[in-house]
């Protein structure tokens, strides 16, 4: 027996409307963003496929931080069911292309969206992150009779100014490419709610959903790194520009950071006021 392509689809469309779960792949590197968009995902009823790419960055701490984070999720009673992956990229990169892989060069310290901040922006890298999930997208829709799909990444508005990649403007036009490039890529949709958010407003938009869910937002946020040069135990020196970015996110919320610094919390906040406040009259 055979039936037309046309009938096939309507019964896709119909199992689609009865079968109402909503199902994304999120980038999750470990870090606050990516931590923070999984919250917004499971409050908002996502089973939830998490990828964490090793592309050889030097704080590998944000794998074991995201490992213990799905960890905590996935026990919290909620069964909640994230399935987590690691993928190894890093022969997709050169090592001296970006001062995140280079271990001769230093990373930058200041204010985020210093000049000096260009030099941990890795070539592509978001471009192929985002390729990989949208794979991951279409090969997990065929496996839910081509049920539509969400990919997601945690890209916000302080990434503008140093990754271009990050920039709505290039999420459009690449994932308008990745659409075109692939049969049944149009049942694949992106999810990226804090593309214009700030970092403060990304830690304000979960506390509701933290609390709702009944999990604990200090372990949450403690099993994060965001610093590009935390030291072997995942202390962060709160000097560097995503450091700086965090802490004055937190203070501004008037939430202490739940991760360690090395010369402690009030002493962290007082150095990223002081940077915060020479990059403004810099920027003048």
């Amino acid at each position: 027996m055979y039936f037309s392509l046309d009938f096939l689809s309507y019964c896709c469309a119909i199992f689609n409307m009865k079968n109402n779960h909503k199902y994304a792949i999120l980038s999750f590197s470990g870090g606050l963003d990516s931590t923070s968009l999984l919250i917004n995902l499971l409050y908002n009823k996502f089973q939830v496929k998490c990828i964490t790419f090793d592309y050889g960055q030097k704080h590998l701490i944000e794998i074991d931080r995201a490992i213990q984070n799905i960890e905590y999720l996935n026990n919290s009673g909620l069964e909640l069911h994230i399935s987590h992956n690691i993928v190894n990229i890093k022969d997709a990169f050169n090592s001296k292309a970006s001062s995140l892989f280079n271990n001769s060069q230093e990373i930058p310290r200041g204010h985020y969206e210093d000049s000096n901040m260009l030099s941990t922006f890795v070539p592509n890298r978001n471009a192929i992150f985002t390729s990989i999930i949208f794979s991951y997208a279409l090969s997990w829709s065929k496996e839910l009779n081509n049920h539509s799909i969400y990919f997601s990444l945690g890209c916000h508005s302080g990434d503008h100014t140093i990754y271009p990649d990050c920039r709505p403007d290039f999420y459009k036009k690449l994932i308008e490419s990745l659409k075109m490039g692939n049969w049944g890529g149009e049942i694949i949709n992106e999810y990226m709610p804090y593309i214009n958010y700030t970092k403060k407003d990304i830690v304000a938009d979960t506390i509701p959903f933290i609390k709702e869910m009944g999990l604990d937002f200090e372990q949450i946020y403690k099993n994060t790194n965001t610093s590009y040069s935390p030291d072997k135990n995942g202390i962060s020196p709160g000097d560097t520009g995503s450091d700086v970015e965090r802490i004055l996110a937190f203070h501004e919320l008037g939430i202490k950071d739940p991760i360690k610094y090395s010369d402690g919390w009030e002493a962290a906040v007082k150095n990223a006021i002081k940077i915060e406040e020479d990059y403004q009259k810099s920027s003048k």
